[in-house]
């Protein structure tokens, strides 16, 4: 980091994310900002999520409440590749007309090729001894990225934060469906030991099923027995352990937004009532730290900015970049990397 750098001076407009001076070398954690959203089933906006989490994330202020100075690990997010944004365009066209379903095969060819990218530009940093922050895209997205981290890593847990178990068998005849990728990571990736989930509202009867199928490899915390519990009275804190007791000792994150109350993320492609507030889902990350578990990688995904001009057309991406600042703050704390602010 260049030594005239001001940490509480306003990010430049040549600056990197969080309005930082690093270079891709100097950077402990490097972003892969994916692009994508062919195979999302309502709404739409999240391949634009990268670009305006990069923006919005030149408003967040660096010093941070839970972590001391995670940015003088060094945080560098890299261009999309243009080839994502071609497959992207073409993928959307397929899937948006009435031979949706004629084109699946395309689609997931197209897919597929996502996916192997991904996988070796995440490969490629892992062996460079980065710390890899999937931004996405629809949840599809971070497949090729869980999948280098189990080669790398051969063993550890993913605690997925969503509204979805995303556990459907080829949603809509799309094998790489965002709506699929835990029942992918599941069946594809031995190496993933076990699958929490938090947060999970809106599901349907096979995703029950095969989830049970599971038996003690995924244990799903529901939206609705989190709220009835903390209504009874129970104190989130024993919740939070609760989560973390479930997980080994090396964790992957995978975080969609729509995991969050819909307040803080109204654009999302499927929003649903309920959720986690944003100060509970940073107090389940710090509780996985102060355990003593290591965070190995992370995604965040489903962020999608509002309609141009209106009064929320930022308010997503905000969210998304405060988000993503707590994920690699407590990333590096977990590592070693950084230190958890004394409380």
């Amino acid at each position: 980091m260049t030594s005239i750098f001001d940490p509480n001076a306003a990010a430049s407009e040549d600056s990197g994310i969080f309005g930082l001076p690093f270079e891709e070398h100097e950077a402990r954690i490097v972003f892969l900002p994916v692009p994508w959203e062919v195979t999302t089933s309502y709404g739409g906006g999240t391949s634009s999520g990268p670009e305006a989490i990069l923006n919005a994330s030149h408003q967040v202020d660096l010093y941070d409440l839970d972590v001391v100075k995670p940015y003088e690990a060094g945080f560098f997010m890299r261009e999309a590749r243009p080839e994502v944004a071609q497959w992207n365009e073409e993928g959307k066209q397929l899937a948006s007309g009435e031979d949706r379903g004629a084109n699946a095969a395309r689609i997931n060819e197209l897919s597929s090729r996502l996916n192997e990218l991904v996988y070796a530009d995440t490969r490629e940093l892992l062996q460079k001894q980065k710390i890899v922050g999937l931004v996405g895209g629809d949840h599809s997205t971070p497949f090729g990225s869980i999948r280098a981290h189990a080669e790398h890593f051969s063993d550890f847990g993913v605690l997925h934060f969503d509204a979805h178990s995303d556990t459907r068998i080829a949603y809509e005849g799309f094998a790489d469906s965002h709506a699929s990728i835990m029942y992918n990571v599941l069946t594809r990736l031995p190496q993933v030991k076990k699958l929490v989930q938090v947060g999970i509202r809106d599901v349907c009867e096979q995703e029950i099923d095969f989830c049970q199928s599971q038996g003690e490899r995924v244990r799903v915390f529901f939206d609705r027995d989190l709220a009835t519990s903390r209504l009874r009275g129970e104190s989130f804190s024993g919740l939070a352990a609760q989560i973390v007791e479930s997980l080994p000792k090396n964790v992957y994150v995978s975080f969609d937004i729509d995991g969050l109350d819909p307040r803080y993320c109204p654009h999302t492609g499927t929003p649903v009532p309920g959720g986690l507030d944003f100060s509970e889902a940073v107090f389940i990350l710090k509780t996985l730290v102060e355990s003593g578990r290591t965070i190995v990688g992370f995604d965040l995904n489903e962020v999608a900015p509002g309609p141009e001009g209106s009064d929320l057309e930022e308010w997503d991406a905000n969210c998304g970049a405060r988000l993503l600042y707590k994920l690699a703050g407590f990333t590096l704390a977990s590592q070693g990397h950084a230190r958890l602010q004394m409380t």
